[in-house]
């Protein structure tokens, strides 16, 4: 008997145990959930206040959209005026008129799309085996990159001299001066980006296109532009030649520590972040407009001087909450853009989308925008970036019932009078198919020189 309540004794005591354990388990994980910290994930658009420190100054199709996360919205930081845009000055004086975007079309879209004023969240941005291929993939671009400044090694300076010949040629017919990159393999030069260029001509017939590329730079790219040549347009395709590009400023610092394997280049894809610095050393090199080649051009920039672009906008306050770096408008040698060499290699993260983008010179314009000797613009969302990144499929698309119909007049007037080029996100973009009676689809067709025939047709290619 007694042998029995020793047993029944134990079990009570082994239950009480197991009991404890569990309530002590349930105990921390409340604890856990009460006391941990959910810290944001978006960028800091604004960014801290920063004693940045001054030195002596194959890659626009691999840009991917970055408007894909949601940052703070910027509350010190003022848009010019949007309700009625008259006499915003361009930086030398030069009136610009910005008509005011009417309520009834602000963005009402297909029936479809529902207005928002700033894109969500991703829920992730970065799956550890994607994030692990394009580390390979950075790394390989890498070693691609060493070899290719080795080899341009021993003709150093040609870059300058192309540059320079090139713009003197054609000094006295050159009214504007517009600047490409580009980094992938011409198998991936598309329609989308000849119709880019054609944009360009059409409305700058008087214009000079300088596309910095190694893969353009050669029999087969040149064979691609051949068909502008032809028709007197005054374009070109040079190898870059990075060291000096980057000479005497701060990404003369951030490329040797990339070149010295010093440098984290981190999952984003390398050329993206090499496009973003080297559109600015280009602009603050040379001056001129830099585009991105999946910008279409509607309207003549000659009078747009040292001017950036709002992408979003905060409709309460019209202050704007992103600019972008697809379309840049700067004179040689602007102090704003030296600014954003600086902060691009002073605060530079592989490892963040936009981080070294349109966060930069977001980041940097909040700073600067209310201080003395630094003499730019900022263009609000309808001048260079008319829809956002989640809505552009709106722009390829035909009408499929009277309201759509009703929309894309209204919306294809408003563009056609307001805006100077339409950013279309390739990366939302590209797989899109241009549909009858699109925006896309007009653009084009008012602002082709190639009209009615592809691309193989033009350029000889057989089909």
């Amino acid at each position: 008997m007694s042998s029995d309540n020793k047993a029944m004794g134990n079990k009570k005591k082994s239950f009480f145990a197991v009991l404890s354990v569990l309530l002590f388990l349930l105990i921390s994980f409340n604890g856990a959930s009460i006391f941990s910290i959910r810290i944001p994930f978006p960028e800091n658009v604004a960014g801290d206040s920063r004693n940045l420190v001054s030195v002596s100054s194959s890659l626009s199709n691999l840009m991917y959209a970055v408007g894909e996360d949601n940052p703070s919205v910027i509350s010190n930081v003022h848009l010019q005026n949007l309700q009625i845009h008259e006499n915003i000055t361009a930086g030398d004086g030069d009136s610009i008129r910005f008509i005011s975007v009417p309520e009834s079309m602000k963005e009402a879209g297909p029936t479809v799309i529902s207005y928002t004023p700033l894109p969500p969240l991703r829920k992730s941005h970065s799956l550890p085996l994607e994030s692990k291929d394009l580390q390979v993939k950075n790394k390989n671009f890498l070693k691609e990159l060493t070899l290719i400044e080795e080899s341009n090694r021993l003709r150093r300076g040609d870059f300058r001299a192309k540059v320079k010949e090139f713009f003197s040629k054609n000094e006295s017919s050159c009214k504007v001066r517009f600047f490409m990159t580009w980094i992938s393999s011409l198998n991936s030069f598309s329609e989308k980006e000849f119709h880019s260029i054609e944009t360009l001509f059409n409305t700058h017939p008087k214009g000079c296109l300088l596309i910095v590329s190694n893969s353009m730079d050669s029999n087969q790219g040149r064979q691609i532009l051949k068909p502008f040549l032809e028709k007197g347009f005054r374009l070109t395709a040079i190898s870059p030649d990075l060291k000096y590009l980057f000479k005497n400023t701060m990404a003369e610092y951030w490329f040797m520590k990339l070149t010295n394997g010093d440098l984290d280049v981190g999952y984003v894809p390398l050329g993206q972040n090499l496009s973003n610095l080297i559109r600015l050393c280009l602009l603050y090199k040379f001056g001129g407009v830099y585009l991105d080649t999946d910008v279409l051009v509607l309207k003549n920039f000659s009078k747009l001087k040292n001017s950036i672009g709002a992408q979003t906008i905060d409709l309460d306050s019209k202050k704007w909450s992103r600019l972008n770096n697809a379309v840049m408008v700067f004179d040689k040698m602007h102090p704003l853009v030296y600014k954003f060499i600086e902060e691009f290699s002073l605060t530079f993260d592989g490892n963040k989308w936009g981080h070294n983008g349109p966060y930069l010179v977001s980041r940097v314009v909040s700073r600067l925008q209310d201080r003395p000797g630094y003499n730019f613009t900022i263009l609000p969302p309808i001048a260079f970036y008319p829809v956002n990144w989640n809505r552009v499929r709106n722009l390829f698309r035909g009408a499929k019932n009277e309201a759509d119909a009703k929309w894309l007049r209204g919306k294809f007037k408003q563009i056609g009078s307001q805006s100077y080029a339409v950013h279309l996100w390739n990366k939302q973009s590209r797989k899109l198919h241009v549909e009858k009676g699109s925006i896309v689809g007009k653009i084009l067709s008012n602002r082709c020189v190639f009209c009615n025939a592809s691309i193989n047709n033009v350029v000889g290619i057989e089909e």
